[in-house]
């Protein structure tokens, strides 16, 4: 049987549930306290990818080679 035939089917939620699921939560944790937890959720995210090891600023560290320090000899050859 095909699951995407079954007619108790879940879909992924829509507009219109996206927009009760947001009053709801804005309902729970009030206006003030939204940005807070979006913060909490972001560093979450960033701890899980750098224990993954795809951290982007790695990625973009190891692409950018390290400029040389010239001793003064060098520089000084005039």
């Amino acid at each position: 049987m095909n699951p995407f035939t079954h007619p108790y089917f879940l879909a992924l939620p829509g507009g219109p549930e996206l927009l009760l699921i947001l009053v709801l939560v804005l309902l729970f944790f009030g206006g003030r306290k939204i940005p807070d937890l979006m913060r909490g959720l972001g560093r979450g995210v960033k701890e899980f990818n750098d224990a993954r090891g795809k951290n982007k600023n790695d990625k973009e560290v190891s692409d950018n080679p390290k400029k040389e320090v010239l001793s003064d000899n060098t520089q000084n050859n005039s």
